[in-house]
């Protein structure tokens, strides 16, 4: 039989998934916060966690950015990371999708921002 993992591992995930399920206030107001900050720069954002009929999903921020032929997105949530903080991750990758700590909002901005604009123009980078 196969080693078997230590039960810490086992036990922190299990811990930051009950603490980013439980913290559903404090993962809106760092989305709020991040709202803010993209939207200073000229973005557009969707709430996706203001809505009480979905009191168990995720909460999600959605970040457009428009041009005249087309648009791009990227969806936002915020999750538990060791050590008691949170971080930005995108949504679709779950914890592999880290972009910043939640403390940092200017830099998970800046990091939203680079993320748009490489969708938007990906022949300049």
């Amino acid at each position: 039989m196969g080693s078997l993992r230590p039960l810490t591992a086992w036990t922190r995930r299990c811990t930051l998934r009950w603490r980013t399920r439980h913290g559903r206030a404090t993962a809106i107001r760092y989305l709020d916060l991040l709202a803010v900050a993209v939207q200073a720069k000229g973005y557009k954002c969707v709430k996706l966690y203001q809505a009480d009929d979905l009191p168990t999903r995720s909460p999600v921020l959605w970040v457009f950015a428009f041009s005249p032929a087309d648009h791009v997105r990227v969806a936002i949530t915020a999750r538990a990371i060791t050590g008691g903080d949170w971080a930005y991750h995108r949504a679709g990758r779950g914890r592999h999708g880290y972009l910043a700590p939640c403390g940092d909002t200017k830099y998970a901005a800046d990091q939203v921002d680079g993320l748009l604009k490489h969708r938007m123009y990906p022949a300049t980078w």
